[in-house]
């Protein structure tokens, strides 16, 4: 996980102000780095000093893979060329990465580089369309004297921009919006080239061409694109119940096996760890858990990859909602009668069941209403430019659950004792929900229009997803110095989902029959192959689990009394 900061100038070198360079150091907080360059265009009708253009390109570090702290922005001394790198490239052209990922990706995009200036680009384009993992970037071309930046297809990592009155350009992982400023999150939706030899002589502004974003089977009919690694979704509906066919279910279950070994193993190994007395390692990974049926399945399966001598951190969260528990009895805990409280202590209890020899950490992180007014202002700024009601609840959420700081019951179980996570990785379930059909819209959907209106509003799921709250929750979560990944969201994973007809995710035309023998039946329609998944890995009660976003569970939905709606935009 990085922070990462660019600005382009023509009246000279502009940095990150104080603030927001402390923000940048909250995401990286294992090495800062600066370099600056004075580059000259290519216009030939001004004079020297008009033609200057001034770079400014600052990365902070967390080092989460490899044996050492590779330290950024990356330059080349030879070419000039510089790359500030965000991001976990998982495979590159269908290679595994080992260890650290960033000296090798630049090194990709040097190479394509050198190519002729009419080629260099489409190879620059065609390294980053095969990178598999969540990135955002700055990258500067100088052989061609061109800058690069975007962020994933599925806008997993968050990059800003913004354009100052003076024309100076700024790129950053987050920032501090104290000034006001207009900021925008720069669109997942393909690459951003500023080609710094076109400059317009009459403009101090720095334009920018966008290579567009092209799924597997459509033309490419307008020159350059970035090609993804998704197929056109099947709109195929079987006759027969494909849920009958339990391997589908096994393909689902070795895709996602694969996504979380790539996430879960040798984190961190560049920084000391830290072992407790006896023979339990101190956790690496920590799982935002509400209990539900996502988040709870990629906990059982992380069970079976990592050594049992190494803990899991459960960062379970709950909110003082005066709103809600305002005339709660004396002594009645505002915090334990969450919906989120009570679905994680029941899944952590059927984890500690089936998983034989592991020691799952419950974190009950208690947040009260004093405390959530506190960190207020913070939340606003982190989550910036999103500001609604919604965005404010999800955040909240997200931002104490991250810290990872809260309580876990003692030796005896009848006591609680301080505990905060020292887990640099959170996994999220996020995504399970749109591919497989979780939210009530789907079964709505259906009830309305049948199966073209439940493809049309999975479609419009997936089509989204990098442009909803992938950046806000990137920009929340790192302020605690933690990257959260999200293995439901896996490229080659997402790519079976899609795959797979629509009944083989989430069947809303076989109704769901409780006191049916087959589960097939019994269990939920939303899901349903999840469901069946959970169940063969032993999780027959989280397998019931229903959908409750997490506003809902965690109660940081409206926290102030009155009408205000989720699409209330904050002042």
């Amino acid at each position: 996980m990085c922070g990462i900061f660019c600005s382009l100038s023509r009246d000279g070198y502009v940095v990150s102000d104080s603030n927001t360079q402390k923000l940048l150091e909250n995401r990286g907080p294992d090495s800062t780095g600066q370099h600056q360059a004075s580059i000259e265009s290519a216009l030939t009708n001004k004079d020297e000093a008009s033609r200057q253009i001034y770079a400014t390109f600052l990365s902070t570090v967390l080092a989460l893979r490899g044996s050492e702290v590779v330290e950024q922005p990356l330059t080349d001394l030879a070419s000039g060329s510089v790359l500030c790198w965000n991001g976990e490239a998982w495979s590159i052209a269908g290679n595994i990465v080992n260890g650290n990922d960033s000296r090798l990706v630049f090194t990709k995009l040097l190479g394509a580089c050198t190519a002729s200036s009419d080629k260099s680009e489409q190879a620059v384009i065609d390294v980053l369309a095969s990178i598999r993992g969540p990135y955002a970037l700055v990258f500067y071309d100088a052989f061609n004297k061109r800058i690069y930046y975007g962020r994933d297809c599925l806008g997993r990592r968050s990059l800003l921009r913004k354009s100052s009155s003076d024309g100076t350009l700024v790129l950053s992982s987050v920032c501090d919006n104290a000034s006001g400023d207009a900021w925008s999150e720069v669109e997942a939706d393909g690459i951003y080239i500023a080609d710094l030899n076109t400059i317009d002589s009459m403009s101090s502004s720095f334009a920018h061409t966008h290579i567009p974003h092209r799924r597997l089977g459509q033309g490419n009919d307008s020159g350059l694109s970035f090609s993804l690694p998704f197929p056109a979704m099947n709109h195929t509906v079987p006759t027969y119940t494909p849920f009958k066919d339990l391997q589908i279910v096994e393909q689902l279950r070795a895709s996602l096996e694969n996504s979380l070994q790539l996430r879960i193993q040798n984190i961190r190994e560049a920084v000391p760890s830290h072992v407790e007395s006896g023979p339990e390692k101190e956790g690496r990974l920590a799982i935002l858990f509400s209990g539900g049926l996502d988040c709870t399945i990629l906990a059982r399966m992380c069970h079976d990859l990592l050594p049992l001598s190494e803990s899991i951190d459960l960062l379970n969260v709950a909110f003082e909602n005066p709103r809600i528990h305002s005339n709660l009895e004396s002594g009645t805990s505002p915090y334990e009668l969450c919906p989120d409280r009570i679905t994680g202590r029941s899944s952590h209890a059927e984890l500690i069941q089936v998983c034989k020899g592991r020691s799952w950490r419950f974190v009950e992180i208690n947040v009260q209403y004093t405390e959530t007014q506190a960190h207020r202002a913070t939340v606003l700024a982190l989550m910036h430019p999103h500001n609604t009601e919604m965005d404010l609840s999800i955040a909240f959420a997200l931002y104490f659950a991250s810290r990872g700081i809260g309580f876990r019951r003692a030796t005896d179980e009848t006591t609680t004792e301080p505990y905060t996570s020292l887990a640099h990785v959170l996994l999220s379930g996020l995504g399970a929900d749109e591919l497989f059909g979780g939210y009530q819209r789907h079964a709505v959907a259906f009830a309305r229009r049948g199966y073209p209106g439940l493809l049309e509003e999975l479609e419009l799921d997936f089509n989204r997803l990098g442009k909803r709250n992938l950046g806000r929750d990137d920009r929340v979560i790192s302020h605690s110095s933690k990257e959260v990944r999200f293995p439901f969201l896996d490229e080659d994973f997402i790519a079976l989902a899609l795959s797979l007809p629509v009944t083989a995710r989430c069947d809303f035309g076989v109704p769901q029959v409780e006191d049916s023998q087959d589960p097939a039946h019994f269990l939920e329609p939303g899901k349903r192959a999840l469901r069946l998944l959970a169940r063969e890995l032993g999780m027959n009660k989280v397998a019931t689990e229903k959908k409750r976003a997490i506003q809902f569970g965690a109660r940081t939905a409206k926290m102030e009394t009155g009408k205000t709606k989720g699409t209330h935009v904050l002042t």
